[in-house]
């Protein structure tokens, strides 16, 4: 993991610091060969250059969010933004739910919207697989 994004986990008060250390080491489980960049101040993982998913403390909860996450198949996220992006937001470690964020790292490795190219196209968003 990006010595950043550790730095990150480590600045979280618990129980946030607890969410953040799981949901990475399950992130890093779940798809090896992302590359784990710390971007726009959050831990992010990324496949060819193309955002997939990441987390971050918000005021009250960490939420984790998935790039594509509107387009899959498994429930349990939520719509954000105005894209495709699906989130959950958890305040405890006890909340993540493994057997599901593995579903969703699955999906998003098979499941990708070209985020991107996303301002060479002018704000158009195409699906990639």
């Amino acid at each position: 993991m990006n010595p950043e994004s550790e730095k990150y986990n480590q600045s979280q008060a618990e129980p946030d610091q607890e969410i953040c250390d799981l949901l990475a080491r399950e992130i890093e489980r779940g798809l090896p060969d992302a590359e784990n960049r710390f971007w726009h101040a959050h831990p992010v993982w990324f496949l060819e250059g193309n955002p997939i998913v990441g987390y971050g403390k918000l005021k009250n909860c960490v939420r984790l969010m998935f790039w594509s996450g509107q387009s899959f198949q498994t429930d349990g996220l939520k719509i954000t933004g105005s894209f495709k992006a699906g989130e959950v937001r958890y305040t405890a470690a006890e909340q993540v739910n493994t057997n599901l964020l593995s579903k969703w790292l699955s999906e998003s490795r098979e499941i990708q919207w070209d985020y991107k190219n996303l301002v060479k196209r002018k704000g158009k968003l195409e699906r990639l697989r």
